[in-house]
């Protein structure tokens, strides 16, 4: 027993991190939070926005169109831009194109706040998108090369994105606060409109982040690659040669589902919660809290989803059967509370948001995990963000479209409830695409990342 203590003593130390990893993983830690504010403030401020700015009657056609360009148009700009960046990461490096982005993104959400029509809003939505999506693949990848060690690496991109849970609850607080305060806060535009306010908030974790960022260290790997002149050029194509292919077609395909899910479907609740029999009745104020209740509700599955995400990432070793530990359940559960919380009862809907992000957001860790595993580091950005981008948001996102012109021709006897069963079709399609397509998903070769 003796013996083996200074070698356990050893290993316990190695395991242990620097000051240094530490301070990368709080860095990752804010900027995966402000990635999720960006990517979920949209679902609760849309319906105020639009009716401010446009003067557009909720549930009227005209308001669904513009819904659905708001939730699509800026990630499908972020889904092309956001390939490049992938590629800018690749050729010039993760911690550079980290930092431009959270500037960008940063900027475009102060600037939202201050929009005067639609066109406006989405104009700044598509700016911060963009943002997000570039630094959310750089992101992925500094954090996967800065730590080799494969059970490590597992534990810090899985507690680091479950962090993107907080952005989520900061979204359900910055707007209950503004609902609820507003009108204390400077006007903007002669008014104290909530969802300005709820926009603006998103610029402050970008100000620390643009200060610290650039003093953290590059990745070792990249950078080593590339002052000895090893290093490729990132070359898209590769993505589809033969050794890459069925890869790249696959995780394009099943995270175009995952998003789906998500703009399809969850992202519209909001929208839906004003018209539940317990809701309708309240002034606007109190309706609106609500909808924040309820969202912070959801968030509270998004925090759980990804920590149980991180534990059972460490010990089930077959990626698709991990995976198919949240598929299939979401198979069953979307369609149910959808079509029945989410048209009956206030109580039921706030507990069954919480189990459907539960099992979505753990699948967006899978991805995050995954796919840095599976291509090489002069490609790491440019395949994570091919998959990332272009699958989930640029063909993804299409489903929020979807699901708004196909809630135009649903049963239901009103428009709510219109939305709820359009929302449910599009996810339990999603779903059973991705299931079908896990079949095919490669399995990792090894632990280590491949070189």
């Amino acid at each position: 027993m003796n013996a083996a203590t200074p070698h356990s003593e050893q290993a316990a130390a190695h395991s242990r991190l620097t000051f240094m990893q530490w301070a990368v993983c709080a860095v990752a830690c804010l900027g995966f939070a402000f990635d999720t504010y960006e990517i979920l403030v949209m679902s609760l401020v849309v319906r105020p926005a639009l009716t401010e700015l446009g003067n557009i009657k909720p549930g009227s056609p005209e308001f669904n169109r513009w819904v659905g360009l708001l939730f699509f148009v800026p990630f499908a700009a972020g889904g092309i831009f956001g390939l490049f960046g992938g590629y800018l990461t690749d050729r010039y490096g993760r911690r550079r194109i980290l930092v431009w982005s959270i500037v960008l993104y940063g900027l475009s959400a102060f600037a939202a706040g201050y929009a005067t029509s639609p066109a406006m809003l989405l104009l700044f939505r598509c700016t911060t998108i963009v943002g997000v999506c570039v630094e959310y693949v750089a992101g992925i990848a500094w954090l996967a090369e800065l730590f080799p060690k494969p059970k490590q690496r597992e534990a810090v991109l899985g507690y680091t994105q479950a962090f993107g849970a907080v952005g989520g609850l900061l979204v359900s607080g910055a707007y209950y606060t503004a609902v609820t305060y507003g009108e204390h806060l400077p006007a903007i535009h002669g008014g104290h409109e909530a969802w300005r306010y709820a926009l603006i908030f998103g610029l402050f974790p970008a100000v620390p982040l643009m200060i610290v960022r650039p003093f953290l260290p590059e990745s070792p790997i990249w950078k080593m690659k590339k002052s000895e002149g090893t290093l490729k050029s990132p070359n898209i194509i590769e993505l589809f040669r033969s050794a890459l292919r069925r890869t790249t077609l696959v995780t394009t395909l099943m995270v175009a589902c995952s998003f789906a899910a998500a703009f399809g479907a969850t992202h519209h609740i909001p929208r839906i919660v004003p018209a539940l029999p317990q809701v309708q009745h309240l002034p606007r104020q109190q309706q609106e809290q609500t909808v924040s209740v309820v969202h912070f509700f959801g968030e509270m599955g998004n925090v759980t989803g990804r920590i149980a995400f991180t534990l059972l990432a460490v010990w089930v070793v077959s990626r698709r059967q991990l995976l198919r530990l949240f598929l299939l359940p979401s198979l069953f559960l979307f369609p149910l509370v959808l079509v029945f919380a989410a048209t009956r009862d206030l109580q039921l809907l706030k507990y069954g948001l919480a189990l459907l992000l539960m099992l979505m957001v753990a699948q967006f860790s899978f991805w995050g995990n995954y796919l840095p595993r599976v291509y090489p580091t002069h490609l790491r950005g440019t395949g994570e963000s091919f998959a990332t981008n272009i699958g989930g948001r640029t063909i993804g996102t299409a489903a929020a479209l979807l699901t708004t012109q196909l809630a135009n021709v649903m049963p239901g006897g009103n428009p709510s409830v219109q939305l709820a069963y359009a929302a449910a079709v599009v996810a339990f399609s999603a779903y059973s695409i991705s299931l079908l397509a896990s079949r095919w998903l490669p399995e990792p070769k090894g632990e280590v990342l491949p070189e």
